[in-house]
């Protein structure tokens, strides 16, 4: 009876010490790395695609995950990709940069080992070489704040991933030949919302409630200005930090930037604009997406609304009026790569 008892506890203990010494979850991805025709300007281009996908799949994660992500390369030239924003600690080799990674050789694969180590918020990842960033191969990041956790802001009824960059109809191996030869990349095309030109998207919301909106900037050269037609903004995160809850009618957002934004709709059931415009350039390219009320007794209406154009300014002082909440009195300093 005696010896019941000790095995009870001596089980009872393992059970214990399993669960302080327990590891983080992991999550598994498996992708392929192929080429593919795309449509995203109305004409046929190569497009690099992630298990068939442009863009490429999301990652949703929680804080301090480990993510597993095995990279098969199916393309005709060296890949590799990287994790824009996602600290890398001690093991900054898998960061997918040449001179940290060796790029993957066609037909070969690499397995990434990252940890979300006490990170959280919006990012995304890339293709790193080759101006492959051009042809696509790029998704959105997402990390959670792990369960019981506190959050500055209630809970949004939904959460929407928006990927926005300027978009070339030439060659990525184009656009790499015109670098490589010393001259400077000609005037982008477009812009693309998810992969899609304008009015490609709808995002459905239901009238009075708060959705999260996550906005990066994939683009290769230029600056954008985001706004919904009609809505306010609150930032509440600026590249994984939670800020102050300032309101905007409309947010810069530079190359390799993300921001999080909090929507409320508020207004008449009906369809809305949602654009993106270039910042400092000469023409302005716009591209709209479609905010769709679930009650909407119509589309949109009149002109999508305009946004600041060339001033440099008005650019800068919304950067200075960003703070961290750990940080009030200074204003946030977001570091961002984008290529």
């Amino acid at each position: 009876m005696r010896s019941l008892w000790w095995s009870l506890l001596v089980v009872q203990i393992l059970f214990l010490l399993g669960f302080s010494n327990g590891e983080s979850p992991y999550r598994w991805y498996n992708w392929n790395i192929t080429y593919g025709d795309i449509y995203p300007l109305g004409v046929k281009q190569q497009g690099i695609l992630i298990n068939g996908q442009f863009p490429g799949p999301q990652i949703d994660s929680v804080t301090n995950d480990n993510l597993i992500i095995n990279v098969f390369n199916s393309l005709d030239e060296p890949f590799l990709l990287s994790w824009n924003g996602i600290q890398q600690r001690r093991n900054s080799w898998q960061d997918g940069v040449y001179g940290t990674n060796c790029p993957i050789p066609p037909g070969q694969n690499f397995t990434y080992v990252l940890q979300v180590k006490d990170q959280i918020g919006s990012f995304f990842y890339f293709p790193s070489l080759a101006m492959h960033k051009a042809a696509g191969g790029y998704g959105g990041i997402i990390i959670r704040s792990r369960p019981l956790i506190p959050i500055p802001f209630p809970p949004p009824t939904g959460d929407y991933t928006i990927l926005v960059g300027d978009w070339f109809k030439q060659n990525h191996t184009d656009l790499k030949a015109i670098l490589d030869g010393g001259n400077d990349l000609p005037f982008p095309d477009g812009l693309l919302v998810n992969g899609r030109g304008s009015n490609g998207l709808t995002f459905t919301v239901d009238q009075g409630r708060t959705y999260r909106f996550r906005i990066s900037n994939v683009g290769l050269t230029t600056a954008i200005n985001f706004r919904i037609q009609g809505h306010k903004m609150v930032l509440v995160e600026a590249e994984g930090t939670h800020t102050l809850q300032n309101t905007y009618e409309s947010l810069d957002i530079h190359l390799g930037q993300s921001y999080s934004v909090l929507v409320t709709m508020d207004q008449p059931g009906q369809d809305y604009y949602i654009v993106a415009s270039t910042r400092f350039t000469s023409p302005v390219l716009t591209a709209t997406s479609i905010l769709h009320y679930s009650n909407s007794a119509g589309g949109v209406s009149g002109p999508p609304p305009g946004g600041p154009t060339i001033e440099i300014d008005w650019s800068l002082n919304q950067a200075r009026s960003v703070r961290y909440i750990a940080n009030q009195e200074l204003p946030a300093l977001l570091y961002f790569c984008s290529f």
